[in-house]
């Protein structure tokens, strides 16, 4: 059942246009999946989300790009439009091009906080829009709003026509705090209009847990700004010996560095992933002191994707984990922003990259050590147990 919330996000062009960062991350790309890009002073991937069946080695002509927005903006034509128009043309199945506004937006994602009234939006078997979720202290929760409950309309306006990614928009609206979205809700045989306003909402990117065989569990949906110091934090607060479950299902990806983080708690330095920026060779590295001992299966699926790549590449490829469930999404390119003339944002691909023993991740994923479907948490803790991690 496609998912999403109401929070923008950077998406992979031609595929769900205004798309959202799947559930900040609830691990389904209602609208988003995960691209890799470089801010300008830092190594990040970001959301997007396509088909990872071919790795795609095109780059666009930055200053061409710019060329093509500003002869635009001379005709008095739009320099945006002219932009997506360029890259569509390139054959660059990553780039994207973002106003202001939405570049704004997905900056913020990326902060671990976005504005919206703290909802999940997914379509049901029956084809109706229902709420997935409902994040604690939001807007949508003191409301009274619950999981299960039937999106009529939003603002006047019946969604059931409508894709996930067009309710998420207006949802979010101009994604200004304090504005009031209007929905018309049913649960069971009760209807209701309920006003809501919308308010800065922080994410859960990172969750912890010990299961009843003592075993940790640590689910990360994002690598958004802190997700990596959360689970090198609960690594290093585990009792002596307690395994670990990292589960990277539906991870759809975020900030590089936060993932060599994540991996600088299961590693002493070293390797995570080497990257090409326009044939020019470089890498990124953990930092050293990981537990390096402590038994690790990390869970993995389609929608692991993007920086949860390269960490499961890093694992995996180091001898640092068993991994268990199926293959990863296939998106390993590099996105560099270049502002246009107009202000607005292009994301073009420069480069692609490779885990620790040079396997190339775009458009072909990483496959599992133990492949397993539904029952791959099962599947996880046994392997666990194999390894001295549980009862």
């Amino acid at each position: 059942m496609p998912t999403g919330t109401d929070l923008l996000c950077p998406r992979p062009r031609g595929v769900f246009r205004g798309a959202v960062l799947t559930l900040l991350f609830t691990g389904v790309l209602a609208t988003a999946a995960a691209t890799g890009s470089l801010p300008r002073q830092e190594v990040a991937a970001r959301q997007g989300g396509a088909s990872g069946d071919a790795a795609d080695r095109s780059t666009v002509d930055g200053a061409a790009l710019s060329r093509a927005a500003a002869a635009a903006m001379a005709d008095g034509k739009s320099g945006k439009k002219a932009a997506e128009e360029f890259v569509s043309r390139s054959g660059d199945r990553w780039g994207a091009v973002y106003d202001k506004k939405e570049y704004a937006e997905f900056e913020q994602a990326l902060d671990g906080a976005y504005t919206g009234v703290g909802l999940s939006a997914g379509r049901s078997e029956t084809g109706r829009v229902r709420v997935t979720r409902v994040r604690a202290g939001g807007p949508a929760e003191r409301a009274g709003l619950r999981t299960g409950d039937r999106l009529v309309s939003v603002d006047g306006r019946p969604v059931d026509g409508l894709s996930v990614s067009e309710v998420v928009s207006l949802l979010r609206g101009e994604g200004v705090e304090g504005s009031a979205v209007a929905l018309r809700v049913e649960r069971g045989r009760a209807a209701w209009s309920q006003t809501l306003h919308r308010a800065r909402v922080a994410t859960e990117p990172v969750t912890v847990s010990r299961l009843d065989d003592g075993t940790l569990m640590i689910r990360v949906a994002a690598f958004t700004k802190g997700a990596g110091t959360r689970v090198r934090d609960a690594v290093r607060a585990a009792p002596a010996g307690a395994g670990v479950l990292l589960d990277l299902r539906g991870n759809a990806g975020g900030l590089v560095s936060e993932a060599a983080v994540a991996a600088s708690a299961f590693l002493d330095g070293g390797l995570v992933a080497t990257y090409d920026v326009r044939g020019e060779q470089r890498a990124v590295y953990a930092e050293g002191g990981g537990d390096t001992g402590r038994p690790l299966v990390a869970l993995i699926d389609g929608g692991t994707m993007s920086a949860a790549e390269l960490l499961t590449g890093a694992l995996q490829d180091r001898g640092r984990a068993v991994t268990v469930g199926s293959r990863t999404f296939g998106k390993g390119s590099v996105q560099m922003p270049s502002e246009l003339p107009d202000g607005s944002v292009a994301e073009l691909t420069v480069g692609h990259y490779r885990t620790p023993a040079g396997h190339a991740v775009d458009g072909r994923g990483i496959l599992p050590d133990l492949a397993a479907g539904e029952r791959a948490e099962d599947r996880a803790r046994t392997v666990l147990s194999g390894l001295g991690g549980g009862s």
